[in-house]
């Protein structure tokens, strides 16, 4: 199975080597600038903090890699020559446009951070922290004309520890993304994949975040501002507040009983 790859993260970095080096066949790879240009805002560049820089992948593999900033379809002549059977994006930050998810005979297909259909949409691992949820996952999952609401491939549930901080919860996704993948690429290549679709009705769906929502609301419980605080620390911008004018950004926080 011939496997083209979207990715411009660390998780995507990761997922991508360890298919390589399982013996995945993939023939090219397409990705981002850390700083991006989004459709929404014209002109605006969005950081992307989770960057990594695959022309090193391509390099160590002898891989082509494309660099898109917005707009895909001037990139779809060099993906039809490739003729890849499936597409693959992990750390995708654009949507791919319907006519070319036509183009691969085995699908389309990424991994979502979330146990779909929670946490749909943006930063689901932050909003997960934030929120104070337990257990978390990741969602390997088909893609459909909805955001995040594809069939599923694949799930792997990991629990989110008292003590975890957001670097954690992302070890664990790339840990938990590449067993999945590494069990279920097989099956698609062989068309014996599972197919389950999520249930709508259970749906969440969170924003996106930026720098500026790291401000702390110090009427909040201890806990949610403890849960804040751990959910955008590094190698995030961090949760922050401001003393005497100046911005302060706080990295980590701990609970202690007060005595009287």
């Amino acid at each position: 199975m011939k496997t083209i790859f979207f990715g411009a993260t660390e998780l995507g970095y990761d997922c991508c080597e360890a298919l390589i080096e399982a013996g995945q066949n993939i023939v090219g790879i397409f990705t981002i600038p850390q700083d991006f240009d989004i459709s929404y805002s014209p002109g605006k560049k969005v950081k992307n903090y989770m960057f990594r820089d695959f022309r090193a992948l391509g390099e160590k593999y002898s891989l082509p890699v494309f660099e898109v900033n917005q707009n895909l379809k001037q990139h779809q002549k060099k993906l039809e020559e490739l003729s890849p059977d499936f597409l693959l994006a992990i750390g995708w930050y654009y949507m791919l446009p319907k006519s070319m998810l036509k183009l691969f005979s085995k699908g389309a297909a990424g991994i979502h951070a979330s146990l779909l259909p929670k946490y749909r949409g943006n930063a689901p691992l932050v909003w997960a922290m934030i929120n104070g949820e337990k257990e978390t996952g990741i969602s390997f999952f088909y893609f459909s004309d909805g955001v995040d609401e594809g069939d599923i491939i694949g799930q792997k549930v990991f629990s989110i520890e008292a003590e975890d901080t957001i670097r954690d919860l992302l070890n664990k996704t790339k840990l938990a993304a590449i067993e999945v993948l590494l069990k279920c690429m097989p099956e698609i290549a062989k068309g014996n994949a599972p197919s389950i679709p999520q249930d709508h009705r259970q749906a969440s769906i969170f924003p996106k975040r930026s720098p500026e929502d790291g401000l702390i609301n110090w009427d909040w419980d201890a806990e949610r501002i403890r849960n804040f605080i751990r959910a955008q620390t590094k190698p995030y911008p961090g949760a922050y507040t401001y003393i005497n004018g100046k911005k302060v950004i706080i990295w980590d926080a701990s609970i202690i009983e007060e005595y009287v």
